[in-house]
């Protein structure tokens, strides 16, 4: 009488058709497989309705004239459609750039009056925060557009005051700086002037570890920043200039640095309405925050701000900054709300394109791509931060 062994009993391990480890590789192996398999087919299938229709399905388009002109900027109607593509994404980047670290400033300050002791505080946070976050953002947007913006005088009768700023419902102005000789030296020197900051601030904070001395890092490396700025303005013969907005026969503004009011309207409006998201984000995260440490802080004699800045807000950061990443990400994705307004960010441009005939799916996969970088690298910005903020535990 034959008997069979279990070539596996002495190893301890199971066959490799019952290994957990086995099945979960095959299992993956099988999902990217087939997910391949389903994009290559809609590929195909996008292809052949496209050649059927006698629609490109390269991206040479890219290099015909855009045909459209952008209020605010110098992009001609000959210059190619990449090149407004450009202009688009520039745009909706300058969204991004400037609107969420003001969102997070007064998304937290609401946040915190959310939980004030004024009731008058209190409640006028809490009317902010539950009448914007149940209005849709596009409502907002229209709204600040009409009420702020179109408001403004026309562009033949802007107000200038002090001559330095020009404020009309089509342009915003404000001085700038325009460059002289030895500009690219000086923006060395000030490059060279952030790394010393660095230095000094890692120094202050191994000087406090050391000894305990109040560090004022802050302080120090600004103060170090600011005296190479001085030094390196004044010894390189003023490389900057101050340029301020002038208007020209009432229709153009030379000079400073200027802005289209669709602009302000799409910022003001984003801004306003995620902060009220981020709110109550950090009203929570703040709660969040064991007790004991607000009744030690207190036993410490350290003031109301003073608790906020140095125990309660690092630690609730520490749990608020995973969900402020999808209100970054909302942030970012409701720009394209601003075509209600006429602002030339990246929607706007490709559905410019579209209608002067150009074809739809490639322009659509370019706009879904481009989204698709500007939330990454919102993502990994902010994931940097968050490995930062986390405890460290052995």
């Amino acid at each position: 009488m034959a008997v069979t062994t279990d070539t596996t009993a002495g190893t301890g391990r199971p066959p490799f058709w019952r290994d957990v480890k086995v099945l979960r590789i095959a299992a993956q192996v099988l999902a990217g497989v087939g997910t391949v398999a389903l994009i290559l087919y809609l590929g195909r299938n996008l292809t052949t309705n496209l050649t059927a229709a006698n629609i490109p399905t390269d991206f040479e388009f890219l290099k015909q004239p855009a045909g459209v002109n952008v209020t605010g900027s110098d992009f001609r109607p000959s210059q190619p459609i990449s090149d407004i593509i450009l202009l688009g994404i520039k745009n909706t980047a300058a969204l991004s750039v400037v609107g969420i670290p003001l969102l997070t400033i007064l998304g937290t300050l609401i946040g915190i009056a959310r939980l004030s002791n004024n009731w008058l505080v209190r409640k006028a946070a809490t009317v902010y925060v539950e009448t914007l976050r149940n209005i849709p953002p596009l409502l907002v947007i229209i709204f600040t557009n009409a009420a702020v913006i179109l408001s403004l005088p026309r562009m033949q009768d802007a107000v200038t005051p002090g001559n330095l700023f020009v404020i009309s419902n089509r342009f915003l102005a404000i001085p700038w700086a325009t460059a002289g000789d030895n500009s690219g030296t000086y923006l060395a020197v000030l490059g060279v002037g952030i790394l010393a900051s660095i230095v000094v601030w890692i120094w202050r904070t191994r000087n406090f570890d050391a000894t305990g001395t109040p560090h004022h890092r802050f302080a120090w490396g600004t103060a170090t920043f600011v005296l190479f700025a001085i030094v390196g303005f004044f010894s390189l013969g003023k490389p900057f200039s101050l340029s301020r907005p002038e208007v020209i026969d009432g229709r153009i503004i030379e000079g400073g640095y200027q802005t289209v009011g669709p602009y302000i309207a799409v910022l003001l409006a984003l801004v306003i309405y995620t902060a009220s998201h981020v709110a109550e984000i950090v009203r929570g995260s703040i709660q969040a925050v064991a007790k004991g440490q607000t009744e030690a802080a207190n036993a410490l004699a350290l003031s109301s701000f003073q608790r906020l800045r140095f125990v309660v807000l690092p630690q609730a950061f520490r749990i608020a900054i995973p969900p402020l990443i999808n209100q970054f990400l909302n942030f970012t994705k409701n720009t394209s709300l601003s075509i209600a307004i006429g602002y030339a960010e990246i929607t706007l441009v490709v559905f410019q394109a579209i209608g002067n005939a150009k074809p739809a799916p490639q322009l659509i996969l370019i706009l879904m791509g481009a989204y698709l970088l500007f939330s990454l690298t919102v993502s990994f910005v902010i994931n940097l931060l968050n490995r930062r903020l986390q405890l460290v535990t052995n």
